[in-house]
């Protein structure tokens, strides 16, 4: 988590506490709050799909392009960690040769504040042997985290690993 995102909680928990005291209608204002929050939860966790249809240009430039350009990503099928575009580009050449295409299986998805989320869960991808032709799938847990900038949602932190069990 980014000191910017402690620092939007922190803000964000003072001023809930600070409006669940000073209003009397809190009730009806919590519920229109948890209708939009919900709204929320599905468009976060609908940013997977943009990432997974990114993947399926082949163009690791065009994933790229939803990271942050100081991102972080843990990948799946690399021991490197990546650290700026230029390494997610790296990695995304070589994982995009395998023709992954993601489904995702479990997602929790935590809304900061209205410019930071954290989808976390579990996804598989089949992924295609470029040489053979041979298919297989690989399950793995994930963690995205996003801040919106320019009414644009980013991916500032990527892990993904491979089920210890699988």
């Amino acid at each position: 988590m980014t000191r910017r995102s402690i620092t939007k909680r922190a803000v964000i928990v003072t001023a809930t506490a600070f409006v669940a005291v000073g209003t009397v209608s809190a009730g009806v204002g919590l519920a229109g709050q948890e209708s939009s929050k919900e709204t929320s939860k599905k468009q976060v966790a609908a940013l997977f799909d943009t990432w997974n249809a990114a993947l399926q240009t082949g163009d690791p430039d065009k994933v790229a392009d939803l990271y942050e350009k100081n991102a972080v990503l843990l990948p799946t099928v690399s021991n490197k960690v990546r650290t700026d575009r230029a390494e997610i580009v790296d990695y995304f050449d070589h994982f995009l040769q395998n023709k992954p295409v993601g489904k995702k299986i479990q997602t929790i998805v935590d809304i900061l504040d209205s410019d930071s989320a954290i989808d976390t869960g579990v996804y598989e991808f089949t992924l295609t042997d470029p040489g053979t032709g041979e298919k297989r799938v690989v399950e793995a847990r994930y963690t995205y985290v996003y801040e919106k900038t320019d009414d644009k949602w980013l991916i500032v932190n990527h892990h993904s690993s491979a089920m210890p069990e699988g």
